[in-house]
């Protein structure tokens, strides 16, 4: 592979950081104190799911996350920090693009019908199925550094 400037792994490690520090500013963003006080987060999702076209949406909302919101919103909270930190530094990259990829397809899902945030989605989809095919953890990473995921 030719590559103008830095070599191809060098290029997808830019990627991968990109798309931590994405997830990075996903959480910095957040009012986290909305979210675990008032509960203002798992409420928006709520409002979404409760009025989904798909009835397994609506259904599997009300069996997960309805019993349990300030479980679920600490979970999507930290998730989303611990995404970034992993992919930004490389550690346990694969992990962290499957987690990132799932929880990427589950808001894809929910806000299937909200055309603003699905570009987002998407492409955070997208780049993190390209970086995990191409073990975008070879360089510039803990995982390299510490000989994981050869």
């Amino acid at each position: 592979m030719e590559t103008l400037l830095l070599s191809g792994a060098e290029w997808l490690a830019i990627l991968r950081i990109g798309l931590g520090l994405w997830w990075l500013e996903s959480w910095r963003h957040k009012d986290r104190k909305g979210w675990f006080e008032r509960g203002t987060g798992i409420a928006w999702a709520a409002d979404v799911a409760g009025k989904h076209r798909w009835g397994v949406v609506r259904t599997g909302f009300r069996r997960v996350v309805e019993p349990r919101p300030k479980l679920i919103a600490y979970v999507v909270v930290y998730a989303e920090l611990a995404l970034g930190l992993g992919l930004v530094t490389g550690f346990l990259t694969p992990v962290a693009l499957v987690a990132g990829l799932v929880l990427n397809l589950l808001y894809l899902v929910l806000m299937i019908h909200d055309w603003a945030e699905q570009g987002q989605n998407a492409m955070m989809a997208l780049i993190s199925l390209v970086a995990l095919f191409a073990m975008a953890w070879q360089t510039w990473s803990l995982d390299a550094a510490l000989g994981l995921f050869r």
